[in-house]
């Protein structure tokens, strides 16, 4: 396991999105009004974007307050806010790839329309996470993507964890520069080859569940590594390998959660359609604290009008272990399939924060397909209507629990995506 990391490289990231100045900033053009529904996120309540679909996948926009139904913690609430977003699609580039020109970092001229930009779309490869193969295909596709699905009137931004930052643009050559430069880093990636081998998810599961029989792993598994038989002391490295893992893993995540926090919140300044396309292979949430932050994402999310879609960059993976993976193993893990299982575990819940986010603000999650082209086009449209149905706090105890959410519309044919959770605000001491 690598030492202790710093969030550095990803703070120089987000310092230059910060630093950005906005188009309003640069250009005297006449902005055009944002269509959709300013939603303030106030302390006493929690707004949950949901989105319908009829059955051939149409977002639909004419429902009203009384066809749903929030159920907090399995208990019905009364709905106390309600209002339908129109985000109107922009029309598909036609020939764009001809047609793009050369433009600064923030254009300082309307569109070849005459228009100001009416979308924003941030490109998010997740390089801490991804593995070089997956980076390689996902690269080759959206660089097929960019000619294809950005229109005129969009700009686009191509952002990396690390640092890769192409800057707002129209200039299609821009972004597939800041798209080839992308490099797979290590800065928090677990390593393999320790005494014993303990993931961020093995490490979570003795330490925070206690899980006994995967802590008897690691015992076990150190005893054979470090060629000992004296138990205390392969229990100490099994206990001293978890808190390393766990240690740097809960770093990785809140580092990750709190630079895509801070990057909508810097996206509420900007005028028109706001989107966040994040590609990753997932990551785990496994800690109270990480389980937090990506709500806390989802309140800024509705307060800034962004919708977060995520693309899984591994496509139609496999849960096996390969060569490089299998680490120490053991005789007894080939017959049980311990080790595996936790790969297996692994790979499953590090997708949930993906599609967390992509429901809980109308976004799509495109995932388990090796059709990653195809992906690329449908996350970046949004859903024409979202819903933002609003439920009071006031009668919720103010302790920082976790409240589950669950929402039901009464029409039948109708499918629908939403905010799955929140965090009650802790009351503020006096």
């Amino acid at each position: 396991m690598n030492a202790k990391p710093t969030a550095a490289p990803l703070l120089i990231a987000l310092a230059l999105i910060l630093s950005a100045p906005t188009v309003g900033q640069q250009s005297q053009a006449p902005q055009p009004p944002d269509t959709s529904a300013k939603i303030e996120v106030a302390v006493n309540s929690v707004i949950i974007p949901v989105v319908v679909r009829d059955g051939k996948g149409r977002a639909v926009g004419t429902l009203q307050k009384e066809n749903f139904q929030v159920f907090d913690n399995n208990r019905e609430q009364a709905i106390s806010g309600f209002s339908v977003q129109k985000r109107a699609a922009a029309a598909q580039a036609q020939g764009s790839a001809k047609t793009s020109p050369v433009h600064p970092e923030i254009p300082s001229q309307p569109t070849q329309s005459g228009a100001a930009p009416t979308r924003y779309i941030v490109f998010l490869f997740d390089d801490m996470h991804l593995e070089p193969s997956d980076l390689q295909q996902t690269q080759k596709v959206a660089s097929k993507m960019i000619s294809s699905s950005l229109s005129d009137s969009d700009l686009a931004l191509v952002l990396s964890f690390s640092g890769a930052n192409s800057g707002f643009t129209h200039d299609h050559a821009k972004l597939l520069d800041a798209i080839g430069s992308l490099k797979t880093q290590s800065l928090y990636r677990h390593s393999g080859h320790e005494c014993p081998d303990v993931s961020y998810y093995q490490g979570s599961l003795i330490l925070n569940q206690h899980n006994d029989s995967v802590f008897e792993r690691a015992v076990q598994e150190a005893m054979g590594c470090a060629h000992t038989d004296l138990r205390s002391v392969a229990e100490g490295m099994a206990t001293q390998a978890a808190r390393r893992a766990v240690e740097i893993g809960d770093q990785d995540v809140h580092v990750t959660l709190d630079f895509m926090k801070s990057l909508v919140r810097k996206m509420a300044t900007l005028p028109g359609q706001r989107t966040v396309i994040l590609v990753s292979s997932g990551f785990l949430t496994v800690s109270p604290e990480a389980i937090l932050e990506e709500s806390q994402i989802l309140d800024a999310s509705a307060d800034a009008s962004v919708t977060i879609s995520a693309l899984d960059a591994r496509g139609l993976y496999s849960a096996q272990l390969d060569a490089s993976e299998q680490g120490a193993v053991t005789v007894k893990d080939l017959q049980t399939g311990e080790k595996a299982q936790y790969y297996r575990d692994t790979m499953t819940q590090g997708e949930n924060v993906m599609s967390s986010l992509a429901d809980g603000t109308g976004g799509t999650y495109f995932h388990n397909s090796n059709d990653l082209e195809g992906g690329f086009q449908k996350l970046a449209e949004v859903p024409e209507y979202i819903y933002m149905l609003e439920i009071s706090l006031e009668k919720v105890k103010l302790d920082g629990s976790y409240h589950r959410l669950r929402v039901k519309v009464n029409q039948s044919g109708l499918t629908l995506q939403a905010r799955r959770e929140y965090f009650a605000p802790k009351k503020e001491k006096k």
